[in-house]
């Protein structure tokens, strides 16, 4: 059986506990598209589009705020390879590359993923709608990020 059966959604599991990780150590079957020395790649089980795949990094991490700049560097380029294998794999329209990081954005299993969503013109699916900032805001929110950086 595919990962769903033991899709685990808790936020404090370990490596050991990791559905992806055990993906990679093929201790639970998925429908491999592609691996490298750094990266695994498979069909979502649940897509919102045919061709749906997932991209992750072997080398654990939580989530984009927590990989290795070197780990990054190494899947950025098989992203592109595959965004570029599955539009024209399934010969659709365009391509959302997705991640969501932590609970409140969406993240349910707590491993770098990336999802790589082949999209037709007629999907009938919807993205986010965006919101106004208010008189002033803008500058202060740009400010307070750059202060991050």
């Amino acid at each position: 059986m595919l990962w769903r059966k033991v899709l685990y959604t808790g936020s404090t599991m370990t490596v050991s506990d990791c559905l992806f990780c055990k993906i990679v150590k093929g201790e639970i079957p998925a429908r491999k598209i592609y691996e490298d020395e750094h990266s695994f790649a498979f069909l979502d089980i649940n897509p919102v589009n045919p061709g749906h795949t997932l991209l992750l990094p072997k080398e654990h991490s939580r989530n984009i705020l927590e990989i290795s700049d070197e780990t990054f560097s190494k899947i950025a380029p098989v992203l592109k390879k595959l965004s570029v294998a599955v539009k024209k794999g399934v010969r659709a329209d365009g391509i959302n590359i997705h991640i969501n990081n932590e609970a409140p954005a969406g993240q349910a299993i707590f491993h770098t993923h990336f999802h790589i969503i082949p999209r037709f013109s007629n999907d009938g699916i919807r993205m986010w709608h965006g919101k106004s900032y208010k008189e002033g805001e803008e500058g202060h929110v740009a400010e307070n990020i750059m202060a991050q950086l």
